[in-house]
């Protein structure tokens, strides 16, 4: 039984632990996944078609900044236009590399 009485399908679920099992405390190097306060995390950031179908992506640790997965994806960004996040709105390393595009920047204002 787990903790709310009720019956476990899987180990995990009955019982918890503060560092999941396998998973060492402390940084792994490369990996892309980070400790925050809930635990390790991972950002998928994405570029994708007019349909929403994915043509690119990067993975970064939860604690890295969205402009790390801009600075990955844009170079090479062949698009009529971009449309994120108001944490992309840097002028240096995504609006510039944009307009020298000839993309349309759609930003919604922080």
């Amino acid at each position: 039984m787990g903790r709310d009485g009720a019956p476990c399908s899987t180990a995990r679920s009955c019982a918890r632990t503060s560092t999941p099992p396998g998973h060492g405390k402390g940084g792994g190097g490369d990996e892309a996944h980070g400790r925050g306060r809930g635990g390790q995390s991972a950002k998928i950031h994405a570029v994708v078609d007019a349909l929403g179908n994915p043509t690119a992506f990067h993975l970064t640790g939860g604690q890295a900044h969205d402009l790390t997965g801009a600075d990955a994806l844009l170079p090479g960004f062949a698009a009529g236009a971009l449309l994120a996040d108001c944490s992309y709105d840097a002028e240096a390393r995504v609006l510039a590399i944009l307009r020298e595009a000839d993309a349309e920047v759609v930003i919604p204002p922080k």
